[in-house]
């Protein structure tokens, strides 16, 4: 299988410019091509991370990558996404940020030797004559086409300030000068990008008379049509310091059960046919290839060290939470109540449980978790909540293991030890 045909397979494929070609390229190492990466934060998150994936693997096949760092775009922030305007940043700050997002590539790209370049924008950027470059590239953009793109598009009823409405025209300026300074004959990015690099393949044709090409790739959305990476408390990032190598592969983990086949197609690098076998996996088995993806994501980012200790980390977590909450077996029920000694309800019983190891969980959020559907027995481990009952959304409990759960009962047992 060529390596276009895997990136196919898996997925990744949203929209090219002209597959032949790229096909030709890629699968024959001769590609030199660019992904950009705007330093709006001191850390990469998980919504770059299928950027970097493509890098690596595209890398292993023999292309040369370049990690091209947005000290100049993000002087003026990408509108694509967005429905108000990014907070401006000092070039104090961008200049860390650039600095953090360096070290983090590191641990995907092999920067040795030449064999993938780490270049700013800034450097060409930041030195533009504002009347020579308006002269220079302006003739070649059409306002009534950059009008009908869908990242200004979006922004419209909101309004668009001027300062974003050049972001096209800069990045487009970028392929035109890594072409001619690096030999940079692709671009690739989110499909959400998709405007901003045809205006670069278009303006490489216009002022130099060459071909370019440009790929996107799928976004990262969950069964419901939502970005991943976001948690309750925020991002998920890939500095350890801002999310924990445990939190990571806690995150992946818990993925949805129609997720994780997709996810482990689009980040991992286990072989396709391995993969192909996990689709015909059901029950239990789903929680192992959970297991599956979070190793794999969480050696690639931090490790194989610290993705061992995630794993044990989490069933220690999980068998912990156990034996704090079967201690209360005989305490009274008590309806509305969250005390764990003078009395709780079903979901104040295991708010409170999960309040003891830091966790906020809404008294809403407890009773929902499992109350759609009883999942089979198969499908537990011991500290899942487990929804137990039928005609009332808040009889949630926890799982302990062997067909058993310890939940708040009713005021004539109080908390006691059920057969699920």
């Amino acid at each position: 299988m060529t390596i276009y045909d895997e990136l196919v397979a898996r997925g990744l494929i949203a929209q090219v410019t002209d597959e032949e070609e790229i096909k030709d390229l890629i699968n024959n190492g001769k590609a030199t091509f660019y992904i950009g990466f705007d330093p709006t934060a001191d850390s990469l998150h998980v919504g770059h991370f299928m950027a970097l994936c493509l890098m690596k693997r595209l890398q292993m096949a023999g292309n040369k990558p370049i990690a091209l760092i947005g000290g100049g775009t993000a002087m003026v922030g990408d509108p694509s996404g967005r429905s108000d305007m990014r907070q401006m940043m000092t070039q104090e700050t961008i200049q860390h940020n650039c600095d953090c997002f360096k070290k983090q590539m590191e641990r995907f790209i092999d920067f040795s030797d030449g064999k993938a370049l780490m270049v700013n924008n800034g450097d060409w950027l930041l030195g533009l004559n504002y009347v020579d470059f308006l002269r220079e590239i302006g003739p070649h953009f059409s306002v009534n086409r950059m009008l009908t793109a869908e990242c200004y598009k979006q922004r419209m009823e909101k309004g668009l300030s001027f300062l974003e409405f050049n972001y096209m025209i800069m990045q487009s300026y970028d392929f035109y000068m890594l072409y001619q300074k690096y030999g940079c004959n692709m671009q690739f990015g989110g499909d959400d990008q998709w405007s901003n690099m045809l205006g670069g393949t278009e303006l490489i044709r216009r002022k130099l008379g060459k071909d370019a090409y440009a790929m996107t790739i799928t976004l990262l959305l969950n069964s419901e049509g939502k970005k991943m990476g976001k948690t309750q408390s925020g991002a998920v990032w890939l500095d350890p310091n801002k999310t924990s190598p445990f939190d990571f592969y806690q995150y992946w983990r818990n993925v949805d059960d129609a997720d994780v086949i997709k996810c482990m197609k689009l980040l991992t690098f286990l072989p396709l046919e391995e993969i192909q076998e996990m689709e015909k996996w059901e029950g239990s088995q789903l929680n192992k290839a959970k297991e599956i993806l979070a190793f794999q994501l969480t050696e690639l980012v931090h490790g194989t060290e610290e993705a061992k200790k995630a794993e044990e980390q989490r069933l220690e977590k999980r068998q912990a939470v156990v034996d704090f909450a079967l201690q209360f077996e005989g305490n009274p029920y008590v309806y509305g109540g969250t005390s764990l000694t003078n009395g709780a309800d079903c979901s104040g019983f295991v708010m409170s449980v999960f309040a003891n190891f830091g966790y906020s969980l809404p008294r809403v959020a407890a009773a929902q978790c499992e109350a759609s559907t009883k999942k089979d027995i198969s499908q537990l481990e011991p500290g899942d909540l487990v929804f137990y009952g039928s005609g009332y959304v808040d009889h949630v409990a926890l799982y302990i293991g062997d067909g058993k759960i310890i939940h708040a009962s009713g005021a004539a047992t109080g908390i006691k030890i059920s057969n699920y």
